[in-house]
């Protein structure tokens, strides 16, 4: 079965919110976390909001190695309304997200990734399908902006893996126990 994997990018006090606005520092260990994450991901799933911005900017990025990786991938969008934007290998999900993204997990291929959508992520924690979450946890308290785990019933996690980066920030690996 394959594995829902989500990656967050988080201010110490728990903001996921506009994220570039506290990430400043950017660097190696950063860039091969990430290239770790994305290397086991064949799907992502996104929401309308991330979909509609990551459309505008990604297509045209040289940012590797995730711009190849986010413009090749099969991109599921968790909307209502028909996709307003063409981006290659991009799909509107069909029915309720919960129940698609079981479906998916189902089937055959890699991880199935989600990236910066807070509210997929906090749907598919809340309904106990994501299998891990990889932080990447800023050093600064932002204040204000909607957190990650706010609203979300107690769910117990295990830590996989846990460092520093050169610049400061906390890369940590946790899995769901269920």
């Amino acid at each position: 079965m394959r594995r829902v994997v989500a990656y967050e990018l988080l201010s110490l006090d728990g903001v996921a919110e506009e994220p570039d606005v506290f990430f400043t520092d950017w660097d190696e260990a950063m860039d091969a976390n990430l290239a770790e994450v994305i290397s086991t991901q064949d799907a992502v799933v996104l929401g309308r909001r991330s979909f509609a911005e990551w459309a505008q900017f990604w297509p045209d990025s040289g940012i590797q190695p995730f711009a190849t990786f986010i413009n090749g991938v099969a991109k599921y969008v968790a909307t209502s309304t028909p996709l307003d934007r063409d981006w290659a290998n991009s799909k509107a999900v069909d029915g309720g997200l919960v129940e698609f993204v079981r479906n998916l997990k189902q089937q055959r291929g890699g991880d199935i990734g989600v990236h910066a959508s807070i509210t997929v992520a906090q749907a598919l924690l809340a309904a106990g399908v994501v299998d891990e979450l990889r932080l990447v946890v800023a050093p600064r308290i932002v204040g204000r902006g909607r957190r990650l785990f706010d609203g979300l019933p107690s769910i117990q996690l295990e830590s996989i893996r846990s460092r520093v980066s050169p610049t400061g920030y906390l890369l940590v690996d946790y899995r769901v126990v269920r």
